[in-house]
């Protein structure tokens, strides 16, 4: 594990630069997956920037940065917490890149839950082709997978640029 790595409130000064590292991340995590169709001339992104948004504008939404004791950021998350109904959303969480594989992805996840002990159920989503991610969620984090859309079980809400052949798993995770 990465010592000295902690999580911060995101500040609106450095949102920007919180959304192209975590867009970094994710078209690193996607390298290979992107379907050769895609037109690169629409400047399709693998995160778009309405997903980021909305992400950060939702409901109980917060955003953290994972700084190093150097004070750089080497990652981060987003999330939502319904109080009411103890339940979190783990929409996005993303290590820089070059810093993949030091335990950082781990000690956001771990921070995030000991931040919010009042929720009892986490929920979060990867594509089926990111064996990294599918991974990291069930084997470091105690993820279960519950749910698997594919061409045959569609979600309604999957942003149009995947391929619903690639498939995306929705995990949770019970705390209590």
């Amino acid at each position: 594990m990465e010592a000295g790595t902690e999580l911060v409130r995101l500040t609106e000064e450095r949102v920007i630069a919180f959304k192209e590292e975590m867009q970094e991340a994710f078209e690193c995590g996607f390298q290979g997956h992107i379907k050769d169709d895609v037109d690169n001339s629409n400047q399709w992104q693998v995160l778009p920037d309405g997903d980021f948004y909305q992400a950060m504008q939702a409901e109980g939404a917060e955003a953290y940065e994972a700084v190093d004791a150097n004070g750089q950021r080497v990652g981060g998350a987003i999330i939502a917490i319904d109080s009411t109904k103890h339940h979190g959303e783990l929409a996005f969480l993303y290590v820089k890149v070059g810093a993949q594989g030091k335990g950082i992805g781990q000690v956001i996840w771990k921070s995030i839950e000991t931040m919010h002990p009042e929720v009892e159920v986490w929920e979060t989503c990867t594509p089926y082709f990111d064996r990294r991610n599918i991974h990291f969620y069930i084997n470091c984090c105690g993820f279960h997978a519950i749910e698997f859309f594919n061409a045959h079980h569609r979600d309604p809400n999957m942003p149009e640029q995947f391929d619903p052949n690639d498939g995306l798993f929705v995990f949770e995770k019970r705390m209590k």
